[in-house]
């Protein structure tokens, strides 16, 4: 198993999804266009920002009875108009080989396929009209989304709608489990075994290159979490969500390092003097609201770090970073590229 792989490395350490830090929520709705995914892994022929299916012709088989993550029991008669309520679900489904089922879409699902359905959500609160207008048999949902929006599940429930609950992943070990776990509640098995391992195999081919292409030592990473457009200035520090990420690549997070106990800090000269990071990770969008690299260059002490003088910035689109599942093997890729091979942001 995976696990047994990259324990070594310490790539399963735990993490708090930044869905779950409320202080985030808005920036996380600004989700845009992505810059890596698992097309890429696959070396297939799509769209950089799409999901490639593990098969064309999954068919679920049906009904099936599971236990709901929030202690539901359901059962599942029909998928054939599903709605993932987080962009994280919609990615499984579509890896699973149902994306043509798929009728709506959550504002975090910013992948190539997803980009027309239309929107049930407004900065992560879900309409319980929206949902029910366009007639699912069935919504998913993760534990963050479902306690968020506790009324409007009831209410989807109360209308004869199944909703299955799903736990956030919480470290990159939960990938696989929860691969297995949504491929159950839509009766494809077996369309989740092989998904699972054709991750695993990614998650060893990044492995592998990451070990050849890293010359030594363990470079410290900022993780910052910027927002332009309203202000939000943040290094990352422990439960921040980035640290798996940083680790699995070979490097240490440099706010976890400088002791930030905080999942985040705002951005002061005494943080990052204190982080010292080699080089700084920030999603796509957030690099692009603050002007680019010469804008977040001019945000407190950003310069004046190593990563600063080197002007060595690594991004990865927001609706990927943090967004462990099958696309997770692409995004190593992406940052171990532009880590080792010098293709940082301009």
């Amino acid at each position: 198993m995976l696990a047994t792989q990259r324990t070594p490395r310490g790539r399963r350490s735990r993490y708090r999804h930044l869905l779950l830090v409320p202080l985030l929520a808005l920036a996380l709705a600004a989700c845009g266009s992505a810059t890596t995914g698992g097309a890429a892994a696959a070396g297939a022929s799509a769209p950089a920002d799409a999901v490639v299916p593990i098969s064309s012709g999954t068919v679920p088989r049906l009904p099936v009875t599971v236990t709901s993550d929030d202690g539901k029991r359901t059962t599942v008669t029909r998928a054939d108009r599903i709605i993932p309520l987080s962009g994280s679900l919609s990615e499984l489904v579509y890896s699973l080989g149902l994306g043509s089922r798929v009728v709506a879409r959550d504002v975090t699902a910013t992948f190539a396929q997803a980009a027309k359905l239309p929107l049930v959500s407004k900065n992560h609160i879900i309409g319980a009209e929206g949902v029910l207008s366009l007639k699912p048999d069935l919504v998913l949902s993760d534990t963050s989304t479902a306690t968020s929006n506790a009324d409007t599940i009831a209410r989807i429930r109360a209308a004869g709608i199944p909703v299955v609950v799903f736990d956030d992943a919480k470290k990159i070990a939960d990938i696989d489990p929860r691969i297995g776990a949504v491929a159950a509640a839509l009766g494809v098995t077996a369309a989740g075994q092989a998904l699972v391992s054709s991750t695993d195999a990614q998650f060893a081919a990044v492995d592998a290159a990451i070990a050849e292409e890293n010359p030594g030592g363990r470079p410290r990473i900022a993780f910052l979490y910027v927002r332009g457009s309203a202000s939000v200035y943040y290094i990352g520090g422990a439960g921040s969500g980035a640290e798996p990420l940083i680790t699995a690549v070979g490097g240490e997070d440099a706010g976890v390092a400088g002791g930030l106990k905080a999942p985040f800090t705002p951005i002061t000269s005494e943080a990052l003097a204190q982080a010292a990071p080699d080089a700084i990770l920030v999603m796509t969008q957030g690099l692009a609201s603050v002007g680019g690299v010469p804008g977040l260059l001019k945000l407190p002490g950003v310069a004046q770090t190593p990563a600063g003088l080197k002007q060595r910035i690594v991004s990865v689109e927001d609706g990927e970073l943090l967004s462990y599942g099958p696309r997770t093997p692409a995004v190593l890729r992406s940052i171990a590229d532009q880590l080792y091979r010098g293709g940082v942001a301009e």
